[in-house]
């Protein structure tokens, strides 16, 4: 399968295959070359573990998870990668993760959480605590699994809370328990000095 940003003849990157839904990159995200990336970047695009775990160990800094807001809603629309009808109840929640001790800023995610779908007790943890969700997936000990989408930078405005001046690396993946979506989640990854010259 080739996809939007390949070069006819250029060797197929070996992470493209990990994003299932690469061809739906939404339109604002621009192309991204894999091999312009840190390793550091390359991991944080491609794995399917805890984030901010990822981060406390390549960092060796604690990493503080905090809540920009937090809101129910309903969808406006039916959501292919939810596999849910308009009208279905959502929480919506958006969290910047820094560095404890450093104050950097490392990312930003923001969550369509399907709460009906969640466990009770993942529904209460939802509302009391302020730690990321993939830790409070991996706290509950419940048997889910990752499908990254897609991955692509953009230059928004307004930037996200507390994020460095410049582009940033996207992806959006869903988090998938007994065959049917819980969650969609998009991170942002400042780009600034750990990436290599060019993304043409």
């Amino acid at each position: 399968m080739s996809f939007p940003h390949s070069r006819p003849g250029r060797e197929a990157d070996p992470l493209e295959e990990l994003f299932v839904a690469q061809f739906a990159r939404p339109a604002e995200l621009k192309p991204v070359n894999l091999r312009a990336l840190s390793p550091f970047q390359r991991a944080l695009l491609s794995i399917d573990g805890t984030v901010t775990r990822f981060i406390e160990a390549f960092r060796m800094e604690p990493v503080q998870v905090t809540v920009v807001s937090q809101e129910r809603r309903e969808l406006p629309d039916d959501h292919d990668w939810l596999e849910a009808p308009a009208g279905s109840p959502i929480l919506a929640r958006e969290v910047v993760l820094r560095g404890r001790h450093t104050n950097r800023f490392y990312a930003f995610a923001a969550s369509l959480v399907l709460v009906e779908r969640l466990p009770e007790e993942l529904q209460d943890q939802l509302r009391v605590h302020p730690q990321g969700l993939g830790r409070i997936l991996a706290d509950a000990h419940l048997e889910t699994r990752r499908e990254i989408l897609w991955y692509g930078r953009e230059s928004p405005e307004p930037a996200p809370p507390g994020a460095p001046p410049g582009a940033l690396l996207c992806r959006t993946y869903r988090i998938l328990a007994a065959g049917r979506p819980w969650m969609l989640i998009q991170e942002k990854f400042p780009i600034g000095d750990d990436t290599l010259p060019s993304h043409h």
